[in-house]
């Protein structure tokens, strides 16, 4: 087979790495001593990262939807204001979002290649990968895949195609994204009956009008067909109630018929340039496990916000349909540094307060945070966050007080402000 080459490309892989956890959201009772700690959100570098998760996952993920930088060679800023106006760009309050950026094609290529090898490491035998590119570099991608994977385990090139507007002048719009899906091997998991869609209405009525359509042959119309690789989805930005304003982000639409298609429920789901935390947020919706990661400490903050925000749409009825939360452990690779925690004095505010077992936001503090929650019995090293309140993405007001059961504990406080700024403050 022929395969890609350029001047800096290298087999050699970095080894070693390990994760250490900063913070356990929804901790359950055995979570100091968990026999398997997932759901995982990872910060730090995935290279590292996927290094550090072999020992206990080489051959064990299900599937891997991965959506890296494009090469396009922009940068692209986050949104976190709230409430305005979308066709007023210069008004928007923004911060930062991901590079993408690359001195060459190369260096892209250096970046791309290894990482590719490690999922394919990480893939259990019955496994999938699904790689979300544009025009920019999916043909460079699919030889690296081919190379990797083997020609013969290539599935599909599925086009998501949208719709919006293009600046474009000098050739036609550039409307789809390209999701290059491979196989392990030829033993794959494949749910044919969950993803299939109805037939369109004028199917249905030229079979019930003619005994000659189909030449004879009369599909299941009740039952529906297998969706073809290309794929119609709204862009995000048409999505008012999913949108987060961190940048790129995918529909959850998307995600979900890829999930659907390629495990199995308590699979496990991992996306490894995490961004908005889509798969995550799906994959759990569906009774999936997760492990995420990203570079970017405001993807991560996004991340833990949206699964949050979900546990809470689903309120009362969670323990009835999905049962309790399950646990999802805040992880850094080793020898970052740790999430800055500052505070309230060192960023200009007051300390908070708590009376009768209820914490009050400052009224100063309360518009420029984004996401708080609490620690009802700190023990000094990881934090359990217990109590959560999240900023709704489109209306309705961030909660500025909550109300503590008492513990005997100390109790601690951590903060997320819009800016992504972090701060932690021991109340007693």
């Amino acid at each position: 087979m022929p395969k890609l080459e350029w001047s800096s490309k290298s087999d050699n892989l970095k080894s070693g790495g390990s994760l250490i956890t900063e913070s356990i959201l929804f901790p359950g009772p055995d979570d100091k001593n968990p026999a398997r700690v997932e759901n995982r959100l990872i910060l730090g570098d995935n290279l590292r990262v996927m290094n550090a998760l072999l020992g206990e996952y080489e051959g064990k993920l299900d599937l891997i939807y991965v959506d890296p930088p494009f090469f396009t060679n922009k940068g692209y800023p986050a949104r976190v204001g709230r409430g305005e106006d979308s066709r007023k760009p210069e008004e928007w309050q923004l911060a930062e979002g991901y590079p993408d950026q690359w001195d060459d094609l190369d260096s892209y290529l250096d970046m791309l290649y290894p990482r590719l090898k490690l999922m394919h490491r990480l893939l259990s035998p019955t496994g999938s990968l699904y790689l979300h590119l544009d025009w920019h570099a999916n043909s460079y991608a699919r030889i690296l895949l081919d190379e990797i994977f083997g020609y013969e385990n290539f599935r599909n090139e599925i086009i998501w195609t949208y719709h919006g507007p293009s600046p474009i002048r000098t050739a036609f719009n550039r409307k789809h994204d390209t999701i290059l899906f491979y196989t392990k091997t030829d033993d794959y998991v494949f749910n044919v009956d969950d993803i299939r869609i109805p037939y369109a209405p004028n199917t249905v009525a030229t079979f019930k009008s003619s005994k000659k359509a189909g030449f004879g042959k009369v599909p299941d119309l009740e039952r529906g067909k297998v969706p073809e690789d290309w794929w119609y989805f709204p862009v995000v930005a048409r999505l008012h109630q999913e949108r987060t304003g961190y940048p790129t982000q995918k529909p959850e639409r998307l995600l979900e018929r890829i999930i659907l298609a390629s495990t199995n429920p308590d699979g496990l789901v991992a996306d490894f340039f995490c961004g908005a935390g889509t798969t995550g947020t799906v994959a759990n919706r569906l009774n999936r496990r997760f492990i995420l990661s990203d570079l970017q400490n405001r993807a991560i903050i996004t991340s833990r916000s949206r699964l949050v925000l979900k546990n809470q749409e689903l309120g009362e009825n969670r323990a009835e349909l999905e049962g309790p939360a399950l646990p999802v452990y805040l992880q850094r690779e080793e020898g970052r540094m740790e999430f800055p925690l500052k505070s309230p004095e060192e960023m200009g505010f007051p300390e908070i307060s708590i009376e009768a077992g209820v914490i009050h936001l400052p009224p100063e503090l309360v518009p420029n945070v984004d996401y708080w929650e609490v620690d009802p019995d700190w023990q000094g090293k990881v934090f359990r966050s217990r109590y959560q309140a999240v900023r709704p993405l489109r209306k309705g007001d961030l909660p500025s007080s909550m109300i503590l059961p008492e513990t005997g504990g100390k109790i601690c406080l951590r903060i997320v402000l819009i800016s992504g700024e972090q701060i932690q403050q021991v109340l007693n």
